[in-house]
C-alpha cells in the first residue's frame, strides 16, 4: 500500500478536534467524471488508507480517474515515483494506472520558504527556487504527468506587510507560467484573496492555453473575468457550503464547456460532511450542486464536465 508523504492535522482550523470518520459513500453518478484536483500525498480519517483504496472508492461511484497534485519538492517526487508505478502493489499497478495522472509545482506559500527563509516548513535547508523549478521541470517530463501546478498566489498568508514574501509569489508563478508554455501542458491556479494580482500576471505575462482556476473562489463577476481571458474554472466542495452563493452564481454564469469537478482532497469536504475527510469518492455532492446551478440533469452536467476535462488534460478515467 502506497504511504502518503503529508497528513493533514487532526486539529481544525478553529481548534477543535475535527471528526475523523470516513462519509458515507453517496449514490452513484449517472455518468463518468474525474476528479482533477486531489492530494493522494496527504492522509487523513481513521485507518490507513493508500492510494489503490482512495482510487477503488471513487471508481465505484463513477469518478472514473484522479489527477494527484505534489506542490513542493518531497511531494512532487512521491507524485512522479508513483506515475512510475512505484510505491504502488504489483496486482493494483493496471488498475491504478489506468484512473489516475499527476501533476506537480511549488506551491506559493512554498516557494516564499525557497527565496526568503531558505527553510522549510520542518526547518529544514532548502534550494534556490531556481533550482526547485528546475527539477520541477524534470519530473514533469514522468509520463503521467499531465499538469503544471498548483501555481498562482495567496493572499491569506501573505499580508501586504510582507512585499519581499509577495515578491516571491509573483516571481514563482511567472516562472510557472513558463514552464507550462515551454511544455505544452495545462496549468492550475491557486488564487486565494488575490483575484485581481492573478489576474494582472496573467495579462503580463501571457496565459498558458489551457489555464484553469483550482477550487475556484470568486463570484459571478470575478468568473466572467476569468472565462473572458479563457479560462477554465474548477469547483470543489466548497460549492456545496450553505454560505457559498456566489460560488454557485459563478456556477451559473460559466458554460458546461468550462467547468470541472474537484475534492482537493483530503480538504473541503463536501456538505454535509464539511470538517471530515475527503476522498475522490464524495464527487457525486458537487456534481449535483453543479446540475443544479445549470438548470440540467446530472447526466448532462456529468457528459458536460467529462468533456471539459478530458479536452484539458487529455485524460478521461477508465474506460467503461
Amino acid at each position: 500500500m502506497t504511504k502518503a508523504v503529508n497528513s493533514r492535522s487532526a486539529t481544525a482550523e478553529t481548534g477543535h478536534h475535527r471528526d475523523l470518520s470516513w462519509p458515507e459513500p453517496p449514490e452513484a453518478l449517472p455518468g463518468a467524471v474525474i476528479d482533477n484536483h486531489a492530494h493522494l500525498d496527504f492522509s487523513d480519517g481513521e485507518g490507513s488508507h493508500g492510494i489503490e483504496e482512495h482510487v477503488a472508492w471513487a471508481d465505484r461511484v463513477g469518478v472514473r480517474g484522479i489527477i494527484t497534485i505534489g506542490c513542493d519538492l518531497p511531494s512532487a517526487r512521491w507524485t512522479a515515483e508513483v506515475m512510475r508505478g512505484e510505491h504502488v502493489a504489483e496486482e493494483h499497478r493496471a488498475f491504478v494506472r489506468e484512473r489516475l495522472r499527476g501533476g506537480c509545482s511549488i506551491h506559493p506559500n512554498d516557494a516564499v520558504n525557497h527565496v526568503v527563509t531558505g527553510k522549510g516548513r520542518s526547518g529544514e535547508e532548502l534550494c534556490s527556487l531556481d533550482e526547485a523549478i528546475a527539477e520541477i521541470s524534470e519530473l514533469l517530463d514522468t509520463p503521467g504527468m499531465v499538469t503544471v501546478g498548483e501555481t498562482g498566489l495567496d493572499w491569506f498568508r501573505t499580508s501586504k506587510k510582507k512585499p519581499e514574501k509577495r515578491d516571491a509569489q509573483i516571481q514563482s508563478f511567472r516562472m510557472h507560467i513558463a514552464l507550462a508554455k515551454e511544455k505544452g501542458l495545462p496549468m492550475q491556479i491557486h488564487d486565494r484573496d488575490a483575484h485581481r494580482d492573478v489576474l494582472d500576471v496573467l495579462d503580463a505575462e501571457g496565459a498558458p492555453e489551457r489555464t484553469v482556476f483550482h477550487c475556484f473562489s470568486g463570484d459571478a463577476e470575478f468568473a466572467r473575468e476569468a472565462l473572458e481571458r479563457g479560462a477554465y474554472l474548477s469547483f470543489s466542495g466548497t460549492s456545496t457550503f450553505k454560505n457559498a452563493a456566489y460560488l454557485r452564481e459563478a456556477l451559473a454564469v460559466t458554460p458546461l464547456n468550462r467547468i470541472m469537478v474537484e475534492t482537493d482532497a483530503p480538504f473541503l469536504t463536501p456538505e454535509p460532511y464539511r470538517g471530515r475527510p475527503n476522498s475522490s469518492y464524495l464527487i457525486p455532492h458537487t456534481m449535483r450542486v453543479i446540475a443544479e446551478a445549470k438548470g440540467v440533469s446530472l447526466e448532462e452536467a456529468c457528459a458536460g464536465v467529462l468533456a471539459t476535462e478530458r479536452e484539458v488534460y487529455g485524460f478521461a478515467g477508465a474506460e467503461g
